[in-house]
């Protein structure tokens, strides 16, 4: 990849961020780079696309690349996450490794890793109300005083069963890691060509989650709410729902394309935010 024009989408209430933010545009313009901020990238979306942008560098945390990823509106750009905090699961770079990770972009040894995107509709009366593009996970979730709802789940047309539970959520392998794991989801490679289906607190113990190819069409349908229930789009946008109302979720035909740290593999990953292999406290010696 030839390296000409870069994005920088920054995590505004951080000054953390305003200053690496300069420091990157500096280091890209003495490199005779173009660079776009925010209000620049956002007018050429508006107008049609992301030609000629060539990264996005996207300086925050898990939850700024998020919100990039929805700025960007389908455009399939190379996204560079930088964390300026912990590790995360998805900006993987580390503020030490930006550098040698923009040079190795520029000397065109850039490591993609395309992952799976949603598209939520929702449907109120047989209409489509609202529409929505999503990296995480799609969630239907009970309000802060509401009890326990209804939902019936259809895959493919094919009734899978009716669940009362606090809510149920939807989930790209990239989401796996996110509220599916709070909710007792599993864990999925972020390769694997599935979605993820778990219940949020069933009344059925028996009701576990299930993945299903990411090539099929779920459905789900409110069909009881005590107090108001909400949909949630990767933690970022929501809607309140009605009885009746039917989440249509289905693979996107766009996908996210994330520049992986050379440093580390999903499972260091993993190991590094879970605590995975650690010795707890009163652990022997030897």
């Amino acid at each position: 990849m030839s390296l000409q024009t870069i994005a920088l989408y920054r995590k505004k209430t951080t000054p953390a961020a305003d200053r690496v933010a300069r420091e990157v545009r500096a280091w890209a313009e003495h490199r005779g780079l173009r660079v776009l901020g925010e209000e620049a990238l956002g007018e050429l979306i508006a107008g049609g696309g992301c030609a000629g942008v060539d990264l996005v560098v996207v300086l925050g945390g898990d939850g700024t690349l998020l919100s990039a990823v929805r700025a960007l509106a389908g455009c399939e750009v190379p996204v560079l996450g930088v964390n300026l905090g912990r590790l995360g699961f998805l900006t993987e770079i580390a503020l030490d490794e930006l550098y040698p990770a923009l040079e190795r972009v520029l000397a065109g040894e850039i490591r993609t890793e395309p992952r799976t995107m949603l598209t939520c509709a929702v449907a109120r009366a047989g209409r489509t109300v609202a529409t929505y593009q999503v990296l995480n996970d799609v969630v239907l979730n009970n309000g802060a005083l509401a009890r326990i709802s209804d939902f019936s789940v259809r895959v493919d047309g094919c009734r899978v069963s009716n669940y009362r539970s606090d809510g149920f959520i939807v989930s790209t392998p990239t989401g796996s890691t996110a509220y599916n794991l709070s909710a007792g989801g599993p864990i999925v490679s972020p390769d694997l060509a599935a979605f993820v289906l778990t219940p949020i607190c069933p009344h059925t113990l028996t009701h576990r989650p299930i993945l299903v190819p990411d090539s099929a069409v779920v459905e789900i349908c409110l069909e009881l709410k005590n107090g108001e229930v909400y949909l949630t789009l990767d933690g970022q946008q929501g809607v309140e729902l009605a009885v009746g109302d039917v989440v249509r979720v289905v693979r996107a035909a766009h996908r996210v394309l994330l520049v992986r740290s050379p440093e580390r593999d999903f499972f260091q990953v993993l190991r590094s935010k879970l605590h995975w292999g650690g010795r707890g406290p009163g652990a022997g010696g030897g």
